[in-house]
């Protein structure tokens, strides 16, 4: 059963970076009903999302929702009542540091035909004021060589190498 419509409080948000987004739109945490907005059909964007229904969408905002440090925000097109953007923070609780914390910007995405109205650089100023209000440290995220451009644009700096190894097709849920 899901605590609050929004994954976390509003409150959270920098009103001044939220203002960013043009007319008729709004700048916002993840809701449960999000799922009827197209949030999907938006995240489809970026990569695979495989096969996810309405009660998979809610136990999946509820367990983030349950465990916090979850930063999900979207961009929501009023008019058309569908998300058009979106992008994570996920803070990530260390034991360097002085147990200091670490965000993580990830799934950055602007559905086709969005692209040019600034959402994804408001989106990324949005995640790491949220970084730096949650106490974290540094702010990180992965990407692919031909969007460094992009997140340079946003104030990030090329550091280090990222290294993956997928789990095989019968360890995914």
């Amino acid at each position: 059963m899901v605590m609050s419509n929004s994954l976390f409080s509003n409150s959270v948000l920098d009103t001044s970076i939220a203002s960013l987004v043009p007319a008729n739109h709004v700048l916002r945490p993840l809701e449960a009903t999000d799922f009827r907005k197209g949030f999907m059909d938006c995240l489809s964007n970026l990569t695979v999302t495989g096969q996810v229904n309405e009660q998979m969408f809610v136990e999946s905002f509820e367990e983030m929702q349950r465990a916090g440090g979850y930063f999900v925000i979207v961009v929501e097109d009023l008019q058309t009542e569908t998300i058009v953007a979106s992008g994570t923070l996920v803070v990530e609780q260390k034991f360097l540091r002085g147990c200091g914390r670490v965000g993580h910007v990830e799934d950055i995405v602007v559905a086709k035909g969005q692209q040019g109205k600034r959402f994804g650089v408001t989106i990324v100023k949005q995640l790491v004021q949220i970084a730096n209000v949650t106490g974290c440290y540094k702010t990180i995220l992965d990407c692919d060589a031909e969007n460094v451009a992009f997140y340079e644009k946003c104030g990030m700096q090329r550091k280090a190498v990222q290294m993956a190894l997928y789990a095989p097709e019968a360890a995914h849920k």
